[in-house]
């Protein structure tokens, strides 16, 4: 191809007009010649294209194409969000915690308190997960709420006392807010990267960039706790911009907590990356505002020098990302962008425990999803969450062991394939095909 036609060709791919493109590559940034674009009407991507630069500056590099390689070999993962939301009988994670009343938010924040789920056990799970096809796993480690399943060693210095006489109050404080802080006071995450390991299977880690425990993240992404300075976060999507008798307007960060925040959220990245083994992905979400991001770009140039091949979603950072997620849909054709994709979708009525078995959608629906996503060159992630005590649904269960006993017999269409050219990866609505690689 001639140096001119790729030019054309790469900003087409990239959304970026050309005459910028071919200055950023005058430049010498090789970043503009990759072609490395999220689908324009990914959501993420639009809540923040305004202020993270389309194409990523010359420091900073994506993983290697082996990592992109055995990526796009998957085919079939799982997401596991389990948390002090999964004892609260949460369905959805953790955002149920924004319809609570302030009396009921600091109840929620206390539950870490008594939480003691001794049923968890990793042997276990990763067992499943090998029984039932599973080539990788997602764990939550902080949801948006802000408790840490794992053993960091960062601190929490200030929060919102929910409960305060006459209304919400911020107050000093000294604590993880993690798992070692329960009865429990095991590092379940260990335990279970150690058994993946040993199992061969691939780990993401997910990871909310919002918190909403530690104060000094106020407002940025659906933070219950407001401030007057709407500047700080990204002012084209905020849920909060009517009245709302359930957010409490605190004051604006200072800079000391705006630097600390930033600092224990790079903390608690660098702790994931290092002592944990290999981390092949991290499952990044939500995002942080314009005012930090120089900050948190900063964080992903540090992040890769650590693990330089670990994928990184792209929530919250662009075309930084290595991949991207569709939620709870399978896109109707073959992808517009060269973004590596994984569709996550929930087996119940959401990502954590639903203790009901009727919503579990059987594992005919997961092996649609499978062979659907993989004709057109993604991967399928379904998202289970377990009980409160560490336990999956019986129902969940029966469901993953048939489609491991199905991608025992058919798998060879399924793993390590690509998406055939052109439309040849469907013959009307009923029938896929998929590539071996050569």
């Amino acid at each position: 191809m001639r140096r001119r036609e790729f030019l054309r060709n790469a900003g087409m791919a990239a959304g970026l007009p050309l005459l910028e493109r071919t200055k950023l590559l005058a430049q010498g940034n090789p970043n503009a010649a990759a072609g490395h674009h999220l689908p324009l009407t990914d959501s993420h991507y639009k809540i923040t294209k305004d202020y993270i630069e389309e194409v990523p500056i010359p420091e900073y590099h994506w993983a290697s194409e082996k990592a992109y390689e055995s990526f796009r070999d998957l085919k079939f993962g799982i997401r596991i969000h389990w948390g002090i939301y999964s004892a609260a009988g949460f369905a959805h994670e953790s955002w149920p915690f924004l319809d609570l009343d302030f009396a009921g938010r600091a109840r929620y924040n206390d539950i870490y308190k008594t939480w003691n789920p001794t049923g968890f056990d990793a042997d276990a799970w990763t067992n499943l997960f090998v029984e039932s096809g599973l080539k990788m796993f997602a764990f939550t480690t902080k949801h948006h709420e802000g408790f840490s399943m794992f053993d960091s060693k960062t601190r929490v210095k200030r929060r919102v006392k929910w409960d305060a006489p006459g209304g919400p109050q911020l107050e000093d404080c000294d604590l993880a807010y993690s798992i070692m802080e329960t009865p429990l006071r095991r590092d379940v995450l260990r335990e279970l990267t150690s058994a993946a390991h040993k199992r061969g299977l691939h780990i993401s880690l997910y990871f909310s960039h919002p918190d909403w425990y530690d104060a000094d993240f106020r407002p940025y992404a659906s933070n219950p706790t407001e401030i007057p300075d709407a500047g700080l976060y990204d002012t084209q999507w905020h849920p909060h911009k009517t009245p709302n008798p359930k957010i409490w307007v605190a004051p604006d960060p200072t800079p000391a907590e705006e630097a600390r925040m930033i600092a224990r959220h790079r903390a608690q990245l660098t702790e994931l990356l290092t002592n944990y083994g290999e981390i092949h992905m991290l499952s990044l979400d939500q995002w942080m505002g314009p005012r930090v991001w120089p900050q948190l770009r900063q964080t992903l140039l540090d992040l890769r020098k650590i693990q330089p091949n670990v994928m990184l979603r792209s929530r919250g950072i662009g075309n930084y990302g290595d991949y991207y997620t569709p939620e709870g849909f399978v896109p109707g054709s073959k992808s517009n962008t060269d973004f590596p994709w994984m569709v996550i979708y929930p087996l119940a009525s959401g990502f954590s425990y639903d203790p009901v078995a009727e919503h579990y959608k059987g594992s005919p629906w997961i092996v649609k999803n499978i062979v659907d996503t993989a004709a057109k060159g993604g991967s399928f992630q379904v998202g289970v969450g377990p009980d409160g005590m560490g336990r999956f649904h019986p129902a969940a269960v029966v469901q993953l062991r048939e489609t491991g006993k199905w991608l025992k017999v058919c798998g060879e269409g399924i793993y390590a394939t690509r998406a055939r050219d052109g439309e040849l990866w469907h013959e009307g609505d009923a029938v896929r095909y998929t590539r071996s690689k050569d």
